[in-house]
């Protein structure tokens, strides 16, 4: 049988008239790498919250790995990094992990977690010299001062350069192929994409989406349409009547006369919207036809989300 690391089973909670999160039902597995995704306000703080027992649902129950969230974390099972709280001033990088190695009931050394984190060069700096993204490393290596069995990151790669992110994540997937579970939240949409084996779309405390990125843009149901018109007047109002189109934009494609267009548009049937292009008069070049991109994809299912809730 497999083993259930995390379990929400129907949680909600509110805050006063504002509804967090709203009947919330969601299992994780070992080893899996998951991105949780959602607009602000879409509850993905307050979703890490509860999973980490630092506020108590409303109604419905958290559980982590058969226990409750508190219980897990005290039994060391559980590693967080967190985009609130502050880092302890007046004490060196070295001396914080050392406190938090010191502090987990299975902890790895000191020396390692320095060298995992990539903060080994500034384990005697006070960490409060540190830039932003120095110390979203720390924070990294206090969630992983010892061998958790869940990784929960709240935004952990804010702040840091190209090359940071990319080892970092390279150390997250090393995470998650020893069996641990990895759950992130993100703006960084091609993080998600590039890195999750699972995405969870929250919108208005709700889950909207779950699957792989691919099942993610292919829930969308929307193609990208985007060619070239020769130079000369667009007409928009002709564009924006074409069949089962959801978006369009229209910009100057830079052509040698200054007058050429690009134009782009998501359909939700881009057979339908191509085949009545050309019907139209319209002789397009370049023409390209290609799925959503994750970050279109998420955006796509978030505005009929929108646009359904407030019919």
């Amino acid at each position: 049988m497999t083993t259930t690391v995390v379990g929400f089973d129907q949680v909600s909670k509110s805050y006063g008239s504002v509804r967090a999160v709203d009947g919330l039902t969601l299992t994780l597995y070992p080893g899996q790498t998951v991105a949780l995704l959602g607009p602000n306000g879409a509850g993905k703080s307050t979703t890490l919250d509860l999973l980490l027992g630092l506020k108590q649902p409303d109604s419905g129950t958290v559980r982590l790995f058969g226990t409750g969230p508190r219980e897990a974390i005290v039994a060391g099972r559980v590693g967080a990094m967190l985009q609130s709280g502050g880092l302890m001033d007046e004490v060196t990088v070295a001396e914080l992990v050392r406190l938090a190695c010191d502090l987990h009931p299975r902890p790895y050394k000191v020396s390692d977690v320095l060298s995992r984190a990539g903060i080994t060069q500034i384990a005697d700096r006070k960490v409060d010299k540190l830039s932003g993204g120095q110390a979203q490393r720390v924070r990294f290596a206090l969630a992983t001062a010892g061998d958790s069995d869940l990784i929960v990151l709240d935004e952990p790669t804010t702040g840091m350069d190209v090359t940071t992110r990319q080892a970092f994540w390279a150390t997250m997937r090393e995470q998650a192929d020893q069996g641990r579970t990895v759950l992130f939240a993100t703006h960084y949409l091609e993080e998600a994409d590039a890195i999750a084996d699972r995405v969870l779309v929250l919108h208005r405390g709700r889950l909207l989406a779950d699957g792989t990125a691919a099942e993610i843009k292919a829930k969308a149901g929307v193609r990208r349409i985007s060619f070239d018109l020769s130079d000369g007047p667009v007409d928009e109002a002709s564009l924006r009547a074409l069949p089962f189109l959801t978006r369009l934009t229209v910009s100057n494609s830079g052509s040698a006369a200054g007058s050429g267009h690009t134009v782009r548009i998501q359909s939700s049937d881009a057979d339908a919207t191509v085949h009545a292009l050309y019907g139209g008069g319209l002789y397009p070049r370049n023409l390209e036809v290609a799925g959503l991109g994750l970050e279109q994809a998420f955006v796509a299912i978030t505005e009929a989300e929108e646009a359904r809730t407030a019919c």
